[in-house]
């Protein structure tokens, strides 16, 4: 398995992959979405990227899409990732780790202190992973809708 930046090309795995996640956070998906994170992916105006696992054919079997985004206390920036996903049937594979791997250094090149990052309260196979990897914080994470 290797860890890369996500292509053009990569397209369908990946949408077929992200489909998967939002099944799994029972969030409803269209094309809308699909076309507007895939877009998000290769703005270079927007600090979102997207890195993805593949097996040794090519197949893209995970993904991570994270961000930059200020830290006002701390006077600079930090990342922020916002999915992970990994197909069910390469799970305890490590993929994850792998992943994450790739992750810490993309940090630690951009010179983010750290990555943060939130799960479901009851998402147990990835907070295992999680807790082996990183510290939770002592925060609450509170949502408003703008209408």
């Amino acid at each position: 398995m290797k860890v890369e930046k996500l292509t053009k090309t990569d397209r369908e795995d990946w949408q077929s992959l992200y489909c998967g996640y939002a099944d799994f956070y029972q969030m409803p998906m269209n094309e809308d979405i699909l076309n507007s994170v895939w877009l998000w992916i290769f703005d270079a105006n927007i600090k979102f990227y997207a890195i993805g696992v593949k097996t040794s054919k090519g197949k893209l079997i995970g993904f991570m899409h994270y961000r930059e985004m200020p830290s006002p206390l701390r006077g600079s920036l930090v990342g922020f990732l916002d999915d992970l996903y990994v197909h069910p049937n390469y799970r305890g594979t490590g993929a994850v780790q792998l992943l994450f791997k790739e992750l810490k250094g993309i940090a630690k090149k951009n010179g983010w202190p750290y990555v943060r990052w939130i799960t479901a309260t009851d998402n147990h196979r990835a907070r295992a992973v999680y807790d082996k990897i990183s510290d939770t914080i002592d925060f609450v994470t509170y949502q408003m809708p703008s209408h």
